[in-house]
């Protein structure tokens, strides 16, 4: 990378040379991340809102490195299950700097988020319904809470991340302020939250305003009953350009919006991005293994699928896709159909041009940082891939490729 932080790196910045290395080292299905990329982007992100607070959504990629680099560049941690905040608890994550907050939340994830808050009291427990208050009145608690609100405001790159208008997401509006009023009464109240969704671009800015607008006039309203906020966060879902012709975000333009939306509260701001901090740092290396020519296509078959990297195959996501080897032997390049070893239509990436693949050949697919490994799966009894970090000149293994024995572990052996 260059020393002057672009705002997104392309696939093609990515070297060629280094990534064949890691994949003759490593094998591949193989993620890589780099990890002074995603402390770059959290610089870039800090600097554009100086006077908030970043919190890394760990739900982009938990990988342990991930956690403690962005934590030693002065992030929180955002977790939205029991065990991200157990990732982020054993990265060494303070635990002021600790926030849990998850979706109707099942007994045992609460149990945990309990005991962990006793163990470390400043962690944050934010609740998205009464009936979870309730739920955590029940279990003793005591601690610092935040109230998840429903805006009724959604935006994001697909339907299916909208979060911040749909039902399962937060209080609703009409009914945070006297949720918190009550709450105070067995808790210690510090904020609140809302979300507007997932891969948020410049076209969604006025959703992510009316959704920063609301929240500044209820926390305006919580100060009129006397009710001292520590922060309103606004959440993340800030996007990043999977296609080589979108433009990246421009993340001072968000800011400056996102501070004159809110107006004057007397609470610190709080976002959380995932994707943005995480995303452009990673790619998945996967090798052609099949191609075929059909009638009208040339499917080009390739050892990672939907098990390894989901969106393409939940969200219809574009990944841009490079053939390292096709660039460095000067193939001419062509419209092929990459697709991947599982037994389903869906599990696909998609159409692209590349340099004629051949068997063998070694691929990357770009910005698959945020999303990949996360959502990988062992569906068709497929273990899952390898994942290995950069951290300037070193590399080293994240997490090790899964066998299939690991697979079967949990079996009865019967």
């Amino acid at each position: 990378m260059t020393g002057d932080n672009p705002s997104i790196r392309r696939l093609g910045d990515w070297s060629a040379d280094r990534l064949a290395d890691l994949a003759d080292d490593h094998d591949t299905p193989l993620y890589v991340l780099d990890l002074d990329r995603a402390r770059e982007n959290y610089r870039r992100m800090a600097r554009a809102f100086p006077d908030a607070e970043v919190h890394y959504a760990a739900k982009a990629n938990t990988a342990r490195p991930v956690l403690r680099a962005l934590a030693d560049e002065g992030a929180g941690v955002e977790c939205a299950s029991a065990g991200e905040l157990r990732r982020a608890i054993d990265a060494g994550v303070p635990g002021e700097r600790v926030q849990y907050t998850a979706v109707n939340p099942p007994a045992r994830d609460l149990d945990r988020a309990v005991e962990v808050a006793g163990d470390h009291p400043r962690v944050t427990v934010t609740a998205g319904a009464a009936d979870t208050v309730e739920r955590l009145r029940e279990r003793g608690y005591d601690g610092r809470l935040c109230v998840r609100v429903n805006p009724g405001v959604g935006a994001g790159h697909h339907e299916k991340v909208a979060t911040g208008a749909d039902a399962k997401f937060g209080v609703p509006y009409d009914d945070a302020a006297s949720l918190v009023e009550s709450a105070r009464e067995d808790f210690e109240v510090v904020g609140i939250h809302a979300h507007a969704g997932s891969g948020i671009s410049g076209e969604d800015l006025s959703a992510h305003r009316e959704l920063v607008s609301r929240m500044g006039d209820l926390a305006r309203d919580l100060g009129s009953r006397a009710v001292d906020l520590e922060f309103v966060d606004i959440g993340g879902g800030f996007g990043v350009p999977y296609r080589p012709d979108e433009d990246p975000l421009d993340l001072d333009a968000v800011a400056a919006a996102t501070r004159e939306a809110l107006g004057e509260v007397d609470a610190t701001l709080f976002v959380e991005p995932g994707r943005y901090l995480v995303a452009d740092a990673g790619v998945l290396l996967t090798r052609v293994n099949t191609v075929k020519e059909a009638p009208g296509a040339t499917v080009v078959g390739v050892g990672a699928g939907m098990t390894d990297l989901a969106r393409p195959a939940i969200y219809d996501a574009h990944h841009e896709i490079r053939n390292l080897t096709g660039e460095r032997e000067g193939r001419p390049s062509r419209e092929v159909t990459v697709a991947g070893p599982v037994c389903e239509s869906s599990d696909t990436f998609g159409e692209h041009r590349l340099s004629a693949p051949e068997r063998a050949d070694l691929l990357a697919v770009g910005n698959a940082g945020a999303y990949g490994y996360e959502m990988a799966s062992q569906y068709n009894s497929r273990p899952r891939p390898a994942s290995v970090v950069l951290d300037g000149d070193s590399a080293r293994v994240a997490r090790r490729r899964e066998t299939m024995a690991d697979v079967t572990a949990v079996e009865d052996s019967e």
